[in-house]
């Protein structure tokens, strides 16, 4: 368990450091060797090791002859005891890059997922003695999670309608489930997720062109669909209209002509080519 400590500060030591050097070299002068000699091995070998100077949003993690001492998380300029084992661990946000990783999505899909994971040291006992190297810790345990999150959900709703949450369209909701898989596998090293997200999310090569088709053929399907809608309801408006004001009598025989030609008028991909007829209704 991690246990904050804080050290004297190393202002008071370097002035003994250099009262020390300043003795010793005039005991050297003076021909006094064995107290020149004391006194700056005293310096040099006991007091120097034991400064300290810790940067903003970093640490040390102290030990001694392989127990736990403690950490010391403030940034200064400090003096511990010098037999001290002084190792460092940032504290700062790291971001992690998550290479795009081929998979299969929940109906079985292969598709290629990639990340982006932040996350900082909260706890440096952890991160120091749980684990042998945190960061690939991190980097492994994230390409896990991500594998699990695409095996969890559709790519999309097409092939299950039912399907309220999917890869391409849930972003908060997946980001969400992301970040709470590498959060669940990283508390054994005291690893604090900040922000996870997808930043990379397609078909893989071999099927990506058979889906782009499938896009192109829904989107047409459902275009076809709004023009009949469409054409019909001007179809019905037509013949409402023209039998509301009496301008032409029609039977079954016409209506059904009229529609047909409306409808092929209307829902046509190209322009109606006019065919003017010169004789009588009815030839």
């Amino acid at each position: 368990m991690e246990k904050t400590i804080k050290p004297t500060s190393g202002w008071a030591m370097l002035m003994l450091l250099i009262l020390l050097v300043i003795a010793g070299i005039f005991f050297l002068i003076e021909s006094l060797l064995p107290l020149g000699v004391a006194s700056l091995v005293i310096a040099f070998a006991i007091i120097a090791p034991g400064f300290i100077a810790i940067e903003p949003n970093s640490s040390r993690v102290l030990t001694l002859f392989g127990s736990y001492i403690g950490s010391i998380k403030e940034s200064g300029f400090f003096f511990a005891n010098p037999f001290y084992l002084k190792a460092k661990v940032s504290l700062r946000a790291v971001t992690l890059d998550v290479p795009s990783i081929k998979v299969n999505d929940k109906q079985g899909n292969p598709i290629m997922i990639g990340g982006v994971v932040t996350y900082r040291v909260e706890d440096t006992f952890k991160a120091a003695f749980a684990v042998e190297n945190y960061p690939l810790f991190v980097k492994i345990q994230s390409e896990t999670a991500l594998r699990k999150l695409a095996g969890m959900y559709n790519y999309d709703n097409w092939e299950d309608e039912a399907a309220t949450i999917t890869l391409r369209s849930s972003f908060d909701e997946v980001n969400h489930q992301l970040a709470h898989e590498i959060s669940e596998r990283l508390q054994i090293a005291g690893i604090e997720i900040i922000e996870a997200r997808i930043n990379n999310l397609a078909y893989a090569t071999e099927i990506a062109q058979a889906m782009l088709q499938r896009q192109q053929a829904t989107a047409i399907v459902a275009a076809r669909s709004k023009i009949v809608e469409g054409a019909v309801g001007m179809v019905e408006m037509a013949l409402a209209q023209l039998s509301h004001k009496k301008i032409i009598e029609f039977d079954d025989d016409k209506k059904a002509a009229m529609v047909s030609n409306l409808l092929v008028v209307l829902c046509g991909d190209r322009n109606a080519q006019p065919v003017l007829n010169t004789g009588t209704l009815h030839q």
